[in-house]
């Protein structure tokens, strides 16, 4: 049906910053809503950003001025992200819906201290 497939983690300092990738099977203009959840190690999944169709985007407050969701002209999602806390560590998942419920694998973000 829909795929979707995140890239991008990986091992960040403390302080720097990453910009992870979703790349979707159809058009990022075709779905109600995309968003970033994630989870860190012994915790639920939760909301990071996310973006309507035609809303403007909401963030975390734990995020919030850090971290940026974006898209671009065709298949793919994007989340900024800069100064990066250990905090910030989890496992990033992209979700597109409406229609439909799709879910990414996952990618793995790692800060050090």
């Amino acid at each position: 049906q829909v795929q979707l497939v995140e890239s991008g983690g990986g091992l960040v300092q403390e302080g720097g910053s990453r910009r992870l990738s979703c790349e979707a099977s159809r058009s990022v203009f075709s779905f109600g809503a995309m968003a970033w959840y994630r989870r860190a190690p012994g915790a639920q999944r939760e909301l990071v950003a996310r973006r309507e169709r035609w809303g403007s985007p909401i963030y975390a407050d734990s995020v919030k001025g850090r971290f940026t969701i974006s898209r671009d002209n065709a298949h793919t999602l994007y989340l900024q992200m800069n100064s990066l806390k250990p905090e910030d560590t989890a496992v990033y998942f992209c979700y597109a819906g409406e229609p439909g419920d799709y879910w990414g694998q996952g990618t793995q973000v790692t800060v050090s201290s």
